[in-house]
């Protein structure tokens, strides 16, 4: 998820154990979906920092062999110029080669779909695998490019002012928020605070 507006105040949307909740059915969904396509070794993959957050728990949860894949994708999104650099931009670090491997692509939040675009065009700068799955914690309204998850914790429903954001990295807590009008045209991806993938270790944007 990645985005870029700050937002005048939070509640919670979704509490941790609602969180952890949703976390456990999607390691079963995406164990389900690999077994449903024979792949026996998959690699798993987070988007700073929210979806490594999300990815470090999946990977626990479905005992993968080979070790977490982490991508930073700040200088790969296609509105960089408009939204501006993140102050703490991570390296990303894949320490298993991805060509043809089958890759679970893990976010926090989907919103428009230009998070996910630009992970993809990293991957590929990688290597090419062999496929790509996304699983979501939290899939919300929004969307600007055709691209949707195979695998989703939790749906939601917000109006174009609403954000919701992941703080963490423990518990996992979504809070949810408003985005003030004058800030509304800075990101196009529903995150609340401080952009994409943010490394503040309290919270992460979250919308991608």
């Amino acid at each position: 998820m990645s985005n870029h507006h700050s937002i005048s105040s939070t509640a919670i949307f979704k509490d941790a154990a609602t969180i952890d909740a949703a976390i456990i059915a999607m390691a079963d969904r995406v164990r389900d979906k690999f077994v449903e396509r024979g792949v026996e070794r998959p690699l798993m993959i987070g988007i700073h920092t929210g979806g490594v957050w999300v990815a470090e728990r999946l990977h626990a949860l479905l005992g993968l062999p080979d070790p977490l894949g982490q991508l930073d994708i700040s200088f790969y999104r296609d509105d960089f110029t408009r939204i501006g650099l993140h102050p703490q931009v991570r390296p990303s670090h894949l320490p298993v080669a991805v060509d043809d491997r089958h890759i679970c692509l893990v976010d926090d939040v989907l919103q428009s779909g230009r998070t996910i675009r630009a992970a993809l065009n990293v991957l590929f700068d990688y290597g090419r695998p062999a496929s790509v799955l996304l699983a979501i914690l939290a899939d919300r309204d929004g969307r600007e490019l055709p691209i949707n998850p195979d695998v989703v914790g939790l749906a939601a429903r917000l109006g174009p002012d609403e954000q919701i954001k992941l703080t963490g990295p423990d518990p996992l807590v979504l809070v949810h928020g408003r985005v003030p009008h004058e800030r509304r045209h800075g990101g196009a991806d529903g995150s609340l605070g401080l952009g994409e993938g943010s490394d503040r270790g309290a919270g992460t944007p979250t919308g991608d």
